[in-house]
């Protein structure tokens, strides 16, 4: 299974060890092979805020899993432009990424210009492509408290496929192995961080209805937010095509 920074979907489970019976690995097993949806959609608000200011857009998110375990995700905009940013998934080497600009012209988000940021937010194209955890190779720093939870502290570096961050370090809720952050490190020093809030049960998932992507330095950041959600819908496989996009 992989696990999605921008669409981590993940279930409560009644597992209770001790931490110096799990490495690393086996921490972030038990917090990928948590449920997830088949489908998913959503409409999305993006708070931007820069320099004093708030920028607001809005998208739609959908999201369908797909066999070989792999998924793929459409994000397409309402407000204020008509960009849609399309990532189908791999198991085993860099997702594919297409950008269709609202003047109709689609391009490719080549792998090594993933460290752009999206729609001038903080977030980057690598921020939205998938987790897989066997590319990355894991280490069990210790425990730490996030978003007002006692958590397994695990790093991450990834072996296979571009690297943008030099390390992530998550933190992985030890009631129910769910990621509530993640820090990104980038040129050897710390970034920015991803925090997971207000986390609500839908269809017997927990669901992060608000994300925040925020500069280590504290002089920007990024929310999203969820306005509706819905699980399990069917979706037509072809709206995930590229072609689609045109």
């Amino acid at each position: 299974m992989k696990m999605r920074f921008l669409f981590v979907c993940l279930l409560i489970l009644g597992l209770c060890q001790p931490v110096d019976a799990l490495t690393g690995r086996e921490i972030m097993e038990k917090s990928d092979a948590l449920a997830q949806p088949d489908t998913a959609k959503s409409k999305v608000l993006m708070l931007i805020h820069k320099g004093g200011r708030v920028q607001e857009k809005e998208f739609l998110l959908m999201m369908k899993q797909f066999e070989n375990d792999e998924d793929k995700a459409l994000i397409k905009f309402i407000t204020p432009t008509q960009i849609q940013l399309l990532t189908h998934s791999h198991k085993g080497r860099d997702d594919d990424q297409w950008l269709a600009l609202s003047s109709g012209k689609v391009k490719r988000i080549v792998s090594s210009g993933r460290d752009k940021p999206f729609v001038n937010s903080h977030f980057y194209y690598e921020d939205l492509t998938s987790i897989d955890i066997d590319d990355y190779e894991h280490t069990l720093l210790g425990e730490g408290t996030a978003v007002d939870a006692d958590c397994y502290k695990v790093q991450g570096v990834k072996k296979v496929g571009e690297k943008i961050y030099d390390k992530v370090i998550f933190y992985v809720r030890k009631s129910d192995y769910f990621v509530v952050r993640v820090d990104m490190y980038k040129d050897g020093e710390f970034h920015k961080f991803l925090e997971n809030h207000d986390v609500k049960e839908v269809d017997g998932i927990l669901t992060p209805f608000k994300m925040k992507m925020e500069l280590a330095d504290g002089n920007g950041k990024t929310e999203l937010i969820l306005k509706g959600l819905k699980y399990n819908d069917d979706i037509d496989s072809a709206t995930f095509r590229k072609e689609a996009l045109r």
